[in-house]
């Protein structure tokens, strides 16, 4: 499997590729990539466990303790709940978020698929959303995935990310290149 450089040398970026290699030759990487999607919903639904887990003051004891727990509500399987004690045990929770997120790119480069974050001012519906993909798909020529964001800030369009490149039609940014263009 090819790895962006870019993933791979972060800190990040090396502990999702470990996991997906792992994941990858137990035959289980598709369940641990559901494991680390449950637990980014978990994540963004829960200010508490976010604050816990970047919490400086809590021992590796005590946050290997807490994510076990977690682990186990969300029904996580053996290799994710491995994975998440070795991020407690070396102090690494705080990074778990671009964990997910790296892991998140690695799965898709390996199933041919480009992963895309669109931000628009307003949520997406399924058609729009699948509208999307397909003008992404023949853009890049290969499957596209989206992870839809909201941003009231951009007031309108959008702004789409696909690795390092960025297409930005949102009208805030249209209106803050209007304003610098009558500056002179």
């Amino acid at each position: 499997m090819e790895n962006s450089a870019g993933i791979t040398a972060s800190l990040q970026g090396r502990y999702a590729s470990a996991l997906f290699d792992l994941a990858k030759d137990k035959g289980v990487a598709p369940a641990v990539e559901a494991d680390l999607e449950s637990l980014d919903a978990a994540l963004a639904g829960s200010a508490d466990l976010a604050a816990l887990i970047r919490n400086p003051r809590l021992s590796r004891e005590g946050a290997a303790k807490a994510i076990e727990s977690v682990a186990g509500l969300l029904n996580l399987s053996e290799l994710t709940r491995n994975f998440l004690a070795v991020l407690a045990g070396n102090g690494r929770l705080a990074v778990l978020g671009e964990v997910i997120r790296a892991f998140r790119a690695i799965a898709a480069a390996a199933r041919g698929e480009v992963a895309a974050t669109v931000t628009s001012a307003h949520p997406l519906t399924a058609a729009q959303l699948k509208a999307l993909a397909a003008k992404l798909k023949a853009r890049e020529g290969k499957e596209v995935t989206i992870t839809a964001t909201v941003d009231p800030e951009l007031l309108g369009g959008l702004v789409v990310r696909i690795g390092s490149t960025e297409i930005d039609s949102s009208i805030r940014t249209r209106l803050n290149s209007l304003a610098h263009k009558m500056k002179g």
